[in-house]
């Protein structure tokens, strides 16, 4: 059994994102502006940021929708890298196909923004009508953009500058970290991990190892 198998290294994980944007391009399936004032506001303030003004007009679209926006920050992901993202209805629209989400800023739980999503929203459900019946198949108001979000600021780590690190086991057992510590110790020929409680093994760097923390880490 492999190390990495039972546990992680503590930290090198990914983050979720979340963001708040609108959908536009939809036909005639997006909300309806009387239910879904959010979806007016947002959609007013939009035009009024690119110089068009409606400010008390009579807005009657449908063809637009506002939408949430969530993403997974891979681990070291680096700036300019993409990442896919998923779009999901906040009002009452019906459906989301056809339709092309708009540049959305996506923030962290530290509210900073670490992405920028926009592109064309594919979606795996439909929705039909005719005469007398209707049928709706997956999910419509759901969808994902491959690539839709470009990394606009990294989270750090600074890994190689580390001299200590932790290994989360994934199912904590106090047998099964002493044995990965005494592996480890035996494999490195020094005394350079403890297991500290059943989920934690605390690893060091010995003085005498030629190299970084990432190599001795891939060795382990």
């Amino acid at each position: 059994v492999r190390v990495k198998d039972l546990a992680s290294v503590e930290g090198i994980r990914q983050n979720q994102l979340v963001g708040y944007g609108l959908v536009v391009g939809l036909n005639g399936t997006g909300d309806s502006l009387n239910n879904s004032p959010f979806t007016r506001q947002s959609l007013t303030a939009m035009l009024a940021r690119l110089g068009v003004n409606t400010r008390g007009a009579n807005l009657r679209t449908a063809n637009v929708a506002a939408v949430m926006v969530t993403a997974n920050l891979p681990p070291f992901a680096q700036s300019g890298t993409r990442i896919d993202v998923t779009v999901s209805a906040l009002g009452d629209a019906k459906n989301l196909q056809g339709g092309t989400l708009l540049v959305t800023p996506l923030l962290g739980a530290t509210g900073d923004v670490y992405a920028v999503a926009q592109g064309s929203v594919a979606i795996a459900g439909f929705q039909a009508e005719g005469a007398a019946a209707s049928i709706t198949r997956g999910v419509p108001t759901s969808g994902r953009i491959a690539n839709g979000a470009i990394i606009e600021r990294e989270v750090e780590f600074a890994l190689k500058d580390a001299k200590t690190l932790r290994l989360s086991l994934r199912n904590p057992d106090m047998t099964t970290a002493q044995r990965m510590s005494s592996i480890i110790n035996e494999f490195m020929g020094g005394a350079i991990a403890e297991a500290t409680d059943p989920s934690t093994v605390v690893l060091s760097m010995p003085k005498d190892f030629k190299g970084s923390m990432s190599k001795m880490i891939s060795e382990i």
